[in-house]
């Protein structure tokens, strides 16, 4: 078969929402990632790892047959087997198959993080993507409510820690407990019921099977119809009184500032007490920079046994965006100017030694020799060593940060 040469290969960008990275976004993204494993390790989470692919079973059951994201957003298809798999759209679901399948349950209370590649079939927009990576940490196998509030102590450390927490705002509702959440529900269908013929379409829809999701609404035609809602307030029992108040000391105590929002939701039966969210305006309309809660009923709805848990997941693309330009110095410790290729043997020890030192350099030793100075200046880095001949002598020459040039001299008399 003849090929055609002119033909130009499609790019990542042609498949609308994904993306290459390079460089200072590439940079940020790294940044995200190192610092959220360096915090999960202060609290004591394991690192874990789930496929990227899974049964598509494990999803449907998940996150309802009756959502946008398994009706309209999942990446599903048949394999050669004919078993219809799905790449993962969300970390949940398959941490919670894998606590199941692997029997971890002896390992309660488990806590476990991790981050990667996700897939949503979705209209990309500003920070949102087609293929879309996040961070992601979960507790399995704990009621307690210290475990709510020390995930979102890490979550908010996290956002400090990446120097990007000014702006964002912790929003937190309680869902209640089980008695608590049917009665609200109940509470809810009939005011909904009564408004029936004012609801948009979507919201008609959800009314049958998921009709709290209509509080969420960003119809105008919805939002007067959610706004004199039921709050959950007047449902409560007071063990989930109790639990909400637990979660909020925890917050208090740790110095973590929240605001109540009684209008923050999730649809889905298994969610339990505690749901949240860090948003921001920094980001247009979709400002969640990381949000979750507990899920008390979800191990359970995939055939597992009565599990509590509670979880959060964030946007590594989001929150990279929000990190200043000032916060990472990608710069390298050491360059160093080879001005003589007779000094080049020299210039290879010293960068070995430096590098086995921990320092990051890089050497420039190509081209011209008289260049060479000039363009090893144009490399970002805290010194710059050259290293030559002059007269018949060797020589180097540094320059730059002051305790660097020393550790420079002492390697170099060293060797």
């Amino acid at each position: 078969m003849s090929k055609d040469k002119s033909a130009k290969i499609p790019t990542p960008q042609a498949v609308r929402g994904t993306q290459d990275m390079l460089g200072d976004f590439a940079d940020r993204f790294a940044h995200v990632v190192d610092t959220f494993e360096r915090v999960r390790r202060l609290y004591g989470y394991k690192r874990i790892e789930v496929p990227v692919i899974e049964p598509t079973a494990v999803f449907a059951r998940s996150l309802g047959e009756t959502t946008d994201v398994v009706s309209k957003e999942m990446y599903s298809f048949d394999d050669r087997g004919g078993e219809s798999i799905t790449l993962r759209p969300e970390f949940t679901a398959g941490i919670a198959r894998a606590y199941i399948t692997n029997g971890w349950q002896q390992f309660a209370p488990l806590k476990v993080a991790t981050h990667g590649p996700l897939f949503r079939y979705e209209r990309p927009q500003k920070g949102r993507y087609r293929q879309f990576h996040q961070l992601d940490a979960e507790v399995l196998g704990s009621d307690s409510p210290l475990a709510d509030a020390e995930l979102l102590v890490f979550a908010d450390q996290l956002l400090k820690e990446l120097g990007i927490a000014e702006g964002v705002t912790l929003t937190l509702n309680t869902l209640g407990d089980a008695a608590s959440r049917d009665a609200w529900r109940a509470a809810l269908v009939e005011h909904f019921e009564a408004h029936r013929g004012e609801l948009s379409e979507d919201s008609l829809a959800r009314l049958d099977k998921n009709p709290l999701r209509i509080l969420d609404s960003k119809d105008p035609q919805d939002r007067p119809i959610a706004d004199s809602a039921p709050d959950i307030d007047a449902f409560l029992t007071a063990e989930a009184q109790d639990f909400f108040g637990a979660v909020t000391s925890g917050l208090d105590a740790a110095d973590v500032a929240w605001e109540r929002n009684a209008r923050l939701v999730r649809g889905l039966d298994y969610y339990r007490h505690t749901a949240f969210e860090f948003v921001t305006d920094r980001l247009g309309a979709q400002g969640t920079v990381l949000g979750g809660g507990r899920y008390d009923g979800l191990i359970e709805a995939l055939g597992g046994p009565p599990t509590a848990a509670v979880g959060w997941a964030a946007g590594i693309e989001r929150l990279a965006m929000l990190v200043a330009d000032d916060v990472i110095d990608c710069r390298l410790d050491f360059v160093i100017a080879v001005e003589d290729d007779g000094q080049l043997k020299l210039a290879m020890k010293t960068l070995a030694a430096l590098r086995n030192r921990g320092f990051a350099s890089e050497i420039v030793a190509s081209g011209s020799p008289r260049k060479r100075f000039d363009k090893a200046a144009k490399i970002p880095a805290r010194a710059l060593i050259a290293i030559g001949t002059r007269d018949g002598v060797s020589y180097t020459n540094m320059r730059g940060d002051s305790e660097l040039t020393i550790v420079a001299d002492q390697t170099i008399r060293a060797l």
